[in-house]
This record gives C-alpha cells, sequence and structure tokens, in this order.
C-alpha cells in the first residue's frame, strides 16, 4: 500500500517545472526504486509525487558539439552500463552503475536519482566527482549550471532549490579524454548490498607513460557526502609511476577522508579501506592507461 496524497503527471518538462514551482512540496518520482519503498515504509506517508518518469526529453545519453558527455538523469543504470559512448568513453561509470542492485534495480533505477538522493553511498556519485560532473538544474525561470562537486549540502541534502529539477549531468571532454578509471565497491556481500566503502579513481599519463599527467579520487562512505581527495590527487601531479607515489597517495586520502562507525564497519576499518582500495584502483588505473608502477 502506497500512502500519498496527491500526484501530478506533467507530459512535458515545461508542465514539470510549473507544477514544480507551484508544488514546490511534491517529491520528484523518477524510477522510485528509493522514494516507493519509503513511501511504503511509512517515512513519506501522506506527500504528494509529481512523476517525471514518462518524459521521454529527460532520458538518453548523447556527445554534444563540444565533446561533453550528456547524460539525461532518467537515464536508468542498465541504459548507462550498455550505452556505446560510455563503453567507449567512460566505462568505469557503467562499471559502478553495474553493481547498484539486481537487474529488476537497474532497469528503473534511475542516475537522478541516485545523486538526487544525497546519499554517502550512492554508487555513481563518486565516479560522477571523479569526472568533473557539471549538473544542468531548471525552474520555470531558467536553468543555473552547478559543478557537481558543489551539490551535496550534508547527508541526505542536495543543492536543489524550490521549484528545480535536474535535467543534465555533464561530464566535459576535458575530464574524460584521455583518461582510464577503475572503481571498486567494498561490501559485505558481492550483490544487492550498499556500499561499506567505495572509491572511483581516474587517471591521465604523460606521454611517455611514466608519470602521472593527473589523478582523481572519489570516496563514498568515507565521510557524511561522497568526496574529493584533494589532497591526494595534488600529491600525485607529475610524479612517476613508482612505490613513491602510491605511498602519497595513501597519506593524501586519509588526510581527507571523514569515516565513521557504523554497524556495517568501524572507522578504523574504514580507514584501512580508504588506503587499501586507493591502491588498488590506482595501479589497475595505471595499467589500463598502459602505464606500470616500477619498484
Amino acid at each position: 500500500m502506497y500512502d500519498f496524497k496527491n500526484l501530478y503527471e506533467p507530459t512535458s518538462v515545461e508542465e514539470a517545472l510549473k507544477l514544480k514551482k507551484e508544488h514546490p512540496e511534491a517529491l520528484i518520482l523518477a524510477g522510485g526504486s528509493d522514494i516507493l519503498i519509503q513511501i511504503r515504509e511509512g517515512k513519506l506517508a501522506g506527500c504528494d509525487l509529481l512523476n517525471i518518469y514518462g518524459l521521454d526529453a529527460l532520458r538518453g545519453i548523447c556527445m554534444e558539439e563540444d565533446g561533453s558527455l550528456l547524460i539525461r538523469p532518467l537515464a536508468s543504470f542498465t541504459d548507462i552500463t550498455m550505452h556505446p559512448l560510455i563503453k567507449k568513453h567512460i566505462p568505469v561509470l557503467g562499471e559502478a552503475v553495474e553493481q547498484i542492485g539486481g537487474p529488476q534495480v537497474r532497469n528503473i533505477g534511475t542516475i537522478g536519482g541516485n545523486i538526487c538522493n544525497g546519499v554517502t553511498s550512492a554508487d555513481s556519485a563518486g565516479t560522477l566527482k571523479a569526472y568533473d560532473a557539471v549538473l544542468e538544474i531548471a525552474s520555470i525561470d531558467g536553468t543555473r549550471i552547478l559543478p557537481y562537486a558543489d551539490f551535496n549540502l550534508k547527508p541526505g541534502k542536495v543543492d536543489l532549490r524550490p521549484g528545480e529539477i535536474l535535467t543534465g549531468i555533464r561530464i566535459p571532454k576535458a575530464s574524460w579524454e584521455n583518461t582510464y578509471g577503475d572503481f571498486i565497491k567494498y561490501a559485505m556481500r558481492k550483490a544487492m548490498d550498499i556500499a561499506t566503502l567505495s572509491c572511483s579513481v581516474n587517471v591521465r599519463l604523460s606521454s611517455d607513460k611514466k608519470k602521472i599527467e593527473r589523478l582523481r579520487i572519489a570516496f563514498g562512505v568515507a565521510a557524511p557526502t561522497p568526496i574529493r581527495a584533494f589532497t591526494a590527487e595534488k600529491s600525485a601531479e607529475g610524479h612517476a609511476l613508482n612505490e613513491g607515489l602510491l605511498k602519497k597517495i595513501s597519506e593524501g586520502v586519509l588526510a581527507d577522508v571523514m569515516p565513521r562507525t557504523s554497524w556495517r564497519a568501524s572507522k578504523e576499518f574504514r580507514l584501512h579501506l580508504v588506503e587499501e582500495l586507493a591502491r588498488r584502483a590506482t595501479i589497475a588505473s595505471i595499467e589500463k592507461a598502459g602505464g606500470k608502477i616500477n619498484g
């Protein structure tokens, strides 16, 4: 039994934005893989719903003229994993969302819903942050562009203002070109589980494959919101591919994270995972880019 008060079903993005302004308290219903469960559990009983799932204009993946990859918010996890552009340019994003739930959840769940929930365990969040994603957020008054790095305000709270709807996620060409990544999710079981900790890394090597030109590291469940490891990234710039690089990364990531103890894992265990997953994902990314760590 789903206990909600009103259900609004727009037939266009423009109508959806108009309804969102008129009913700012209405919750956006996309795939429903999260929100319907919360309604059934009674956590959101009596809420109003704005169903955007039928809006094909908010669905799809394409490359824009400037080389940016545009992912619309209603793209399902399965869409992302299977799409040729994702497979060719950002396969690590497909690898990340492929670990969400089971096939049924991945078929219905959307990437927009995944990041708009604002939870630190969102499996797409780390990779999007590591690729400097930029968000397109629309209202009846216009559209604003926001770096995804600034989207998470606190646990479960994102920078969506009254009347606004997420309408696009962009990965700039400068972020994905000549870049190779790896995603590792550590959970208590291999399928259908929330991450105890996750790590997404991508790397761009120098032309001779001997140095780091650019490194990005992001974590889920290592802080109240998904975060980037800026200290570790900066320490890696221009560094030769050797054990010293991995040591700097290990030291840097520990300076950036703020894990807590929960029933899933202790703070101490998560700190161990932070070091180990960053190390493993960095090595894998370097190897995918055609490099090799020297002793």
